[in-house]
């Protein structure tokens, strides 16, 4: 499988993950265990906690740090839909050029364009599904799930992955939960809504804004807070999973048994060009080092996960993190640039400094 398209290396790169492959299982304890402690490290001195899952497709040697619990996994339950979306069009003879109306019930608060376009407009399934990896953009999330039935891409996640991942729900769907916390009668609300919540430069801000909505006092909400809300709902383990079950659907992706050659190639292309992970793992790695992932991000909540020069299979590397329970983004965004600067100082990224 070709990959260089997308992943524009240079010959020095090349060159360079070549001589890492030759000495990739002799070095493998010794990465192992630099690579643990540090991680152990950059968690202690980071204000929450951190799940990490790290493994080399090629040797199957992995570091998992605090890996035995679920994360909230957010915005990256929308690789699972492509995968779902694409096998049907290679299974079933779903046609991708198919096109979907945008409605005005679609709107969802988020990153993406889709927000500031007018009703009416059409875009394949095809384009949706690129804008839903690279941008993020949860208005199309929402109109594929829809799509595709709810129920049905439950069953199907469950069959790539037996154990450890979803259930996965709209969007949307997430905020009428993650609200309902506060009191019940978020049931009335519309999309618009939600995004116009979403517009509220605080937390508190937001809340007083949802009270208002729901013309109800503090003393009738039952949860004092947004940050209390989605506490309580991400308890219900909804779009959450392990990250060593995200891992194998990682590796199944990498190894091309999910997908046939060229919407492998493609779907790769979408999560190198995401375009929400600068800050993150990537920000810690060197300009240019090869890089498929997608991020999540909610309430006190997000994750990159992804994989590391993906061109080889048998020398790609699986990375999966997520981060809760911190005071702001930028505190986690730390935190993941720190472990991509340790991934490389592993030898894992393949780069030469």
């Amino acid at each position: 499988m070709n990959l260089q398209p997308f992943f524009r290396c240079s010959g020095a790169a090349l060159v360079a993950l070549l001589v890492f492959s030759l000495g990739a299982v002799a070095q493998a304890d010794d990465w192992r265990s630099a690579l643990q402690k540090e991680i152990e490290r950059i968690d202690e001195s980071f204000p929450g906690d951190l799940g990490v899952y790290v493994r080399h497709l090629g040797t199957g040697v992995k570091v998992a740090h605090n890996t035995e619990q679920d994360w909230y996994l957010a915005s990256t339950t929308k690789l699972p839909l492509a995968i779902v979306l694409m096998q049907k069009a290679e299974n079933q003879g779903l046609d991708l050029e198919q096109k979907l109306t945008l409605r005005d019930a679609d709107y969802v608060d988020g990153t993406g364009d889709l927000l500031w376009v007018d009703p009416g407009a059409r875009y394949s399934l095809e384009e949706l599904n690129r804008r839903s990896i690279v941008d993020s953009d949860s208005t199309a999330t929402d109109m594929l799930i829809r799509f595709v039935g709810e129920d049905s891409l439950n069953e199907e996640v469950k069959r790539l992955v037996p154990e450890g991942l979803g259930p996965i729900t709209t969007i949307l769907q997430v905020r009428y939960d993650a609200y309902s916390e506060v009191h019940p009668s978020v049931s009335v609300l519309t999309n618009r809504d939600f995004i116009e919540l979403k517009t509220a430069n605080t937390y508190r801000a937001r809340y007083d804004m949802l009270l208002e909505k729901l013309d109800i006092s503090a003393s009738e909400a039952n949860a004092g807070s947004v940050r209390e809300a989605f506490e309580r709902y991400y308890q219900r383990g909804i779009n959450s999973g392990s990250l060593k079950a995200y891992g194998v659907l990682m590796e199944q992706l990498a190894r091309g048994e999910l997908l046939d050659e060229a919407h492998t190639e493609q779907l790769l292309g979408y999560l190198s060009e995401i375009t929400t992970g600068d800050h993150r793992i990537a920000g810690g790695l060197p300009a240019g080092t090869p890089f498929a992932h997608k991020t999540g991000t909610q309430v006190a909540r997000s994750c990159d996960i992804g994989l590391l020069t993906p061109q080889v299979p048998d020398e790609a590397v699986i990375i999966a993190v997520c981060a809760r329970d911190y005071a702001a983004l930028s505190e986690a965004e730390k935190a993941y640039q720190a472990i991509g600067r340790a991934l490389h100082e592993s030898g894992l990224t393949g780069m030469t400094d």
